[in-house]
């Protein structure tokens, strides 16, 4: 209860402080006061544009977050298992990494359209290697001991994975779920702001369009909360998981 009372302080404070810039020394068109972002969103709530915009946003982030993980934790466990394949596709890996693709953005809606699926492919190309670079080195952490262990006793390679490898990333999964969640929501974003009808991104942009720095900001705190929400969420199941998995090795070593 105490850190919560103290962000809600901090938060307070830092409200005050742009409430008072806005109204003593910076016209408020340039950056809007947090009395009239307020207003915006319940006006947003009332008449269902929240809904509406913030509804296929994370529906796009959430799909390439899914397919980031989907496909990156199966590619991370075969990179981080395979060493010779790993050191063939492992500069590949960087390289793409590298590159920024938020400047593919315009080849992704040339490529899929301006739906739903150029968004979310997007918000993949963003997660996926996050993923498979986490998960690869989560595999090269394990004790090379107990798999050398597992090795003598005759255990299959499969059982190897199964038993020592997927429990022993179970951490490294949750820091790529975290850091993924905003890369995602960025690639949705993104390319909504380059080609879009409906989401945060064009109503962002729609807004700056129209010199609308009050809806700009609306839209940005919007995207704040989802994030912090999603972050949260997953930070209350990851240290449920952890515990659970720790007490189950409490009850192995007892045993």
């Amino acid at each position: 209860m105490g850190k919560t009372l103290t962000r809600l302080v901090f938060l307070g404070f830092i409200l005050v402080v742009w409430e008072a810039i806005a109204n003593s020394f910076v016209n408020p068109f340039w950056i809007s006061k947090p009395s009239l972002i307020a207003i915006r969103l319940v006006e947003m709530v009332g008449n269902g544009d929240l809904l509406w915009h913030s509804s296929i946003t994370v529906f796009e982030a959430a799909l390439g977050l899914f397919l980031g993980m989907a496909f990156g934790i199966p590619a991370g466990l075969m990179l981080g298992i395979y060493r010779r394949v790993s050191e063939i596709v492992d500069p590949f890996v960087l390289g793409l990494y590298s590159l920024p693709r938020v400047a593919l953005a315009p080849l992704f809606i040339m490529w899929f359209g301006i739906g739903l699926f150029s968004k979310a492919m997007l918000a993949f190309s963003l997660v996926v290697f996050i993923v498979v670079i986490n998960i690869q080195e989560g595999v090269r952490n394990v004790d090379p001991e107990l798999v050398d262990l597992m090795r003598t006793m005759r255990a299959s390679r499969q059982y190897i994975v199964r038993r020592v490898l997927l429990p022993a990333i179970v951490p490294w999964i949750f820091v790529s779920l975290r850091i993924g969640l905003g890369l995602a929501l960025i690639g949705a974003v993104v390319a909504e702001v380059i080609g879009a009808s409906r989401g945060l991104g064009w109503y962002i942009e729609h807004s700056a369009g129209q010199f609308d720095t009050t809806g700009v900001f609306a839209g940005l705190v919007v995207l704040m909360i989802i994030a912090m929400l999603g972050n949260g969420l997953m930070k209350r199941f990851e240290d449920r998981s952890l515990r659970w998995r720790g007490s189950n090795r409490t009850v192995l070593t007892g045993m």
